[in-house]
């Protein structure tokens, strides 16, 4: 559900909860990495792209709003 396509259709609902999520999966799974090896350390760096992507987007929306 990472690319960006998908994100730009989803609602500003969805993007604020798939942003909280991926900023909670994220915190987990620094934490895990810290006490236990972590079974994906891929997945420190998809959370934060995930994460800088949904900004990107809500920022796009913010600034066509505002434009208008």
């Amino acid at each position: 559900m990472s690319k960006a396509k998908e994100l730009r259709d989803m609602s500003d609902e969805q993007l604020d909860l798939t942003a909280k999520e991926a900023v909670d999966k994220l915190f987990r799974a620094r934490v895990q990495s810290q006490t236990e090896r972590l079974d994906a350390p891929s997945e420190l760096k998809r959370q934060r792209r995930l994460i800088a992507r949904v900004k990107t987007i809500q920022t796009e929306r913010l600034q066509a709003a505002a434009a208008k």
